[in-house]
């Protein structure tokens, strides 16, 4: 009863903290927009397929910060440096990634690519702190971890988010959003929220 009543606190403020916050920022998303589609061709939002709460896929939305022809860059690239791919096997995240643009680069680092997940909070398929939205290629890799981590929605941010971020490898990662999943209530959610500040701020293991 006190973990359902936990999950309805959890849902008001999520949507009444979003539904302000979304007004407040909307001129920075259009403007966003905007400088994304000046920076290379494609549409500005992408939207691919992430985990949700009991495994059931969304379309998770984010600002483009890669070329539209990202898949053929990053062979070419693997092609000439093949111990990165191992780089990515471990973090599942590259360094200097050659499909992100150079605005890309720039949202990536400050975090502004995920701001279109509000509307994915609006939607009711993310939270504005939980695990982080796996890719579902990624299913098999979290073995009986997912089995957790699925039990609650993503969230915009979270536990792994503010320590470590990229610097986390995948293992470290399916830890702590577990960690989270069994330990979260409410004051964590502000806890996080309020941290997510200054790691954001600080660029702290951005990639």
């Amino acid at each position: 009863m006190a973990r359902n009543w936990g999950n309805g606190l959890k849902a008001v403020f999520d949507y009444a903290l979003t539904a302000v916050g979304t007004i407040c920022i909307s001129p920075l998303l259009g403007y966003v927009a905007y400088r994304i589609k000046k920076d290379s061709p494609g549409q500005a939002i992408y939207d691919g397929n992430r985990l949700g709460k009991n495994g059931v896929l969304f379309k998770c939305y984010k600002f483009r910060s890669m070329y539209i022809n990202g898949d053929a860059i990053l062979e070419e690239y693997y092609a000439q440096h093949p111990e990165k791919k191992q780089e990515y096997e471990i973090y599942h995240k590259l360094d200097d990634d050659p499909r992100v643009t150079p605005f890309g680069q720039f949202i990536r680092r400050t975090s502004i690519d995920e701001l279109p997940q509000i509307f994915n909070v609006l939607l009711g398929h993310m939270s504005l702190v939980g695990p982080r939205p796996y890719l579902p290629n990624e299913l098999e890799d979290m073995g009986e971890a997912a089995e957790v981590i699925l039990q609650v929605k993503p969230g915009i941010t979270g536990y792994w988010q503010v320590n470590g971020r990229s610097n986390v490898d995948f293992e470290s990662r399916l830890l702590m959003d577990c960690w989270y999943v069994k330990n979260r209530t409410l004051w964590m959610d502000m806890k996080l929220l309020w941290q997510t500040v200054g790691v954001v701020l600080m660029r702290k293991g951005a990639k």
